[in-house]
């Protein structure tokens, strides 16, 4: 089966430069099979079994630190997962121009409790909600332009995000498909 491993804050404004040719060579030795990446942002294409999938994200996170230095937060989506999370999106109901939308991913499930205390009126005109594990976002004047952000996510929600825009996320669909 096909994921896809969603880092963040990598090859990014100039900063945190970690070649994909690495990136892809870090999978590959954890055993990963047919790995591949699309774009310089991070998103890494690879086949893998479940018992192989519970230990990677930080086990790569800690390869990323010992070769680079870097701390690099992982998330990890199955091609059915990004399918689903696609199919889900309320905004596009609304009609909304995809070049505002992106999709947040969470490592872990937020407690509702949590979610709760999100204030939806953070960032006017921005808009979010949160589905499961997924969070989608309406930034209407850019990501840049708002004060949803993965710091305020994660410390709300004690989980780690990372984002895509909605072109990127359908482009990882169909790179993880079959």
């Amino acid at each position: 089966m096909k994921h896809v491993a969603l880092l963040r804050g990598i090859n990014v404004g100039g900063k945190n430069k970690l070649a994909m040719k690495d990136l892809a060579s870090l999978f590959t030795a954890a055993g990963c099979r047919d790995v591949t990446t699309y774009i310089q942002s991070g998103n890494v294409i690879f086949n893998a079994h479940a018992p192989l999938l519970k230990k990677l994200a930080p086990a790569i996170s800690i390869a990323i630190l010992d070769r680079f230095g870097l701390r690099v937060p992982i998330v990890i989506r199955s091609h059915e997962q990004l399918a689903a999370a696609a199919g889900t999106n309320p905004y596009l109901a609304e009609g909304i121009d995809p070049k505002c939308l992106h999709l947040m991913f969470l490592a872990t499930h937020p407690a509702p409790a949590a979610v709760a205390t999100l204030d939806p009126d953070r960032s006017p005109p921005s808009r979010f909600h949160v589905h499961g594990q997924d969070i989608y976002l309406h930034f209407p004047q850019g990501v840049a332009q708002n004060k949803i952000t993965n710091a305020w996510i994660d410390a709300k929600l004690s989980t780690v995000s990372t984002i895509r825009n909605w072109s990127t996320v359908l482009k990882l669909i169909e790179l993880t498909r079959g």
